[in-house]
């Protein structure tokens, strides 16, 4: 396999200080082996793909989560395999989950859709919690050090809330674990913070209170779900200068074809399923009549919300890394959205950030 020591970054300016973000960026839960475990060798073919046809920088979004550990792991051994210097990636840290010793057959988070796992990971949110999960990423990196850090899932862990009074006590560990955060961003350990959540309303609640320079929203703002508050707070961040990368575009694969619906196996014999099986069929029939890929609309869409820099794509498929990277570069004509909105597959609300 080609080493790439002689590879040099030159990307495109970005709103998130201190980096330069590229419109996609890549997602390592593959790496972690969601759905399937690919071997070494195939992952470092994603990563070097990702080096091959990256338009400016190379980007990864990771986290303890994903594999539980594993992601990271595998991302440090391939960027080392391939000769990949620190200051030729960037690298982003979703904080949250620390790697523990598996007990089970199966994970305890997101049981079904991680393959071959050899530990469990749990939920550590606090201001020591935080600085634990930083270190021991840090550690499976290999040495990499990841310049973009969030708290990941605090949605997930205010959930775990059995009263109002314990709501607000894990509330609290969460702005803990900001301050730790904020205080590797003044050491200039990090440079920029941000959050990383499927349910945008701890999104909305953390940034009342956190300065933040980007968040992630997942399995949101989408071609199928694009709720008008989430948009209008999406301006928002927009306006406050807030950077927003956008991610499970696809709502686990199930938008281009896949089986499984934000990690939920679906089965179109289920009647509370028949409506999403539904759409997929009126939205593949109608990219086929414009010759638009699925993939393409989805990515097009979450593009052009509001605030949108960047969208975190991932891949268990080398040859699908090149597809990926050019996306976003794709013209789609005004007609299809309008089609779009005439089929009520998507909201007419949306229209003016998809037609210049």
């Amino acid at each position: 396999m080609h080493t790439l020591t002689d590879k040099k970054v030159a990307a495109p300016q970005t709103g998130i200080p201190g980096l330069h973000i590229p419109p996609v960026i890549f997602g390592t839960s593959g790496l972690g082996n969601l759905y399937v475990a690919l071997t070494e060798d195939q992952k470092c073919e994603i990563v070097r793909q990702c080096f091959v046809h990256a338009k400016g920088a190379v980007v990864f979004d990771s986290a303890g989560k994903y594999g539980a550990g594993l992601a990271l792991e595998a991302l440090g051994k391939c960027l080392r395999r391939l000769g990949v210097k620190q200051e030729d990636v960037i690298i982003s840290n979703k904080l949250g989950w620390v790697r523990t010793e598996l007990k089970a057959p199966e994970p305890t988070f997101e049981p079904g859709v991680w393959r071959d796992l050899k530990h469990d990971a749990v939920q550590h949110i606090s201001y020591d919690g935080i600085l634990e999960c930083f270190e021991q990423g840090n550690e499976l990196l290999g040495g990499y050090i990841p310049q973009l850090v969030s708290v990941h899932d605090p949605d997930e862990y205010l959930a775990t809330a059995k009263t109002k009074e314990e709501e607000e006590k894990l509330y609290q560990d969460i702005l803990d674990a900001y301050r730790a955060l904020a205080d590797l961003k003044a050491q200039g350990k990090v440079v920029a913070i941000g959050v990383g959540a499927k349910d945008w309303k701890a999104v909305e609640k953390i940034s009342k209170d956190v300065q933040l320079d980007w968040v992630m929203i997942a399995n949101s703002m989408t071609i199928r779900e694009h709720p008008q508050d989430l948009l209008d707070f999406m301006q928002s961040l927009h306006d406050k200068g807030v950077q927003i990368i956008n991610s499970a575009v696809f709502h686990g694969g199930f938008l281009i074809g896949g089986d499984y619906y934000d990690y939920q196996l679906l089965n179109p014999d289920n009647e509370e399923h028949k409506a999403i099986f539904k759409w997929r069929e009126d939205f593949f029939a109608l990219c086929k009549e414009f010759n638009i890929k699925p993939a393409v609309a989805c990515t097009q869409f979450a593009l052009h919300a509001p605030g949108v820099v960047s969208l975190a794509l991932s891949s268990t498929n080398p040859k699908r890394v090149k597809e990926n990277m050019e996306m976003p570069y794709v013209q789609i004509p005004d007609a299809f959205w309008k089609a779009m909105i005439e089929k009520e597959l998507i909201s007419s609300s949306v229209l003016q950030y998809l037609v210049k």
